[in-house]
């Protein structure tokens, strides 16, 4: 499918969704409340397509890969779907803060599924590979030359082979998991596919704890004081967080000063989750 009719089908997606309302906080929780206490179908509806155009977004961010971006797309509105029928609006947080994760993992597994990954994610290093060779300015021009896929290696710590290996497959767009291993064998790439990574629940039950801990932070960040509690909120539980060259500017002081100021609230807000884990 050429670029340009890629293009128009983006375009007529897009206008078919700018009808749909960003909702409020206020609306956002009042619809969530009813879908999981009542399982109103229709304001888990409406919460699903309010934040359709940010599946675009995410999506937008996996476009280098060879792989039709309304597919994508399409993938990212599962995890939004699966989000929704999971999201506690009663935790603190927004719809959108917690169904980012679902999105990212469905487009993620989906573009895993879609090209010639075998043995993809059995090593860290093979996932850091996979997820940033192609935004990397070295990879633009790795192709024969030596010099590129060496310093390519080195830099994401795999090996030049694989270098070479995830360069031919990334850019190899018209690859298939259904296509046979050789010309003698019965066994296509998709029968062979391993995915040792962890699986949505996995990932997802462990942003939960986040989530949790997140929540837990914002109550216990009372015992700091006022400094220490603006610095915190600012870095770690703001939505735009704050450089520690902003924060030093706004209370006269340096960025390392900020840093320390930081360091040491955290190491407080740690020796009371420490303390509320024993208790409980």
């Amino acid at each position: 499918m050429s670029e340009a009719i890629e293009t128009d089908g983006l375009k007529i997606y897009m206008s078919q969704i700018e009808c749909y309302p960003v909702l409020s906080r206020e609306e956002e929780n009042e619809l969530a409340k009813r879908y999981r206490e009542q399982g109103d179908k229709e304001a888990g509806d409406v919460l699903v397509t309010a934040n359709l155009r940010f599946v675009i977004k995410v999506a937008l961010g996996y476009r280098n890969y060879g792989i039709r971006l309304m597919d994508l797309i399409q993938e990212g509105n599962i995890g939004l779907i699966k989000a929704v029928e999971r999201f506690d609006p009663d935790k603190g947080y927004r719809l959108i803060s917690y169904a980012i994760w679902w999105i990212k993992a469905y487009i993620q597994n989906y573009i895993i599924r879609s090209w010639s990954l075998v043995k993809m994610g059995t090593t860290q290093a093979q996932r850091k590979l996979f997820y940033r060779i192609s935004d990397l300015p070295e990879f633009k021009n790795v192709d024969d030359h030596y010099e590129n896929v060496s310093k390519l290696a080195e830099k994401i710590n795999v090996t030049q082979d694989e270098v070479i290996d995830m360069a031919a497959r990334l850019k190899a767009h018209d690859f298939s998991l259904d296509d046979l291993i050789s010309d003698t064998s019965r066994e296509s790439f998709a029968d062979t596919l391993r995915d040792e990574s962890p699986d949505q629940e996995t990932t997802l039950g462990e942003l939960q704890e986040k989530m949790d801990l997140k929540i837990w932070a914002e109550n216990a960040i009372k015992t700091l004081n006022a400094r220490e509690q603006y610095i915190v909120e600012q870095r770690l539980l703001s939505d735009s967080p704050l450089t520690l060259k902003e924060l030093g500017k706004r209370f006269g002081i340096t960025r390392e000063r900020a840093r320390q100021i930081e360091r040491a609230a955290l190491k407080k807000l740690k020796g009371n989750y420490l303390k509320s884990k024993l208790a409980a």
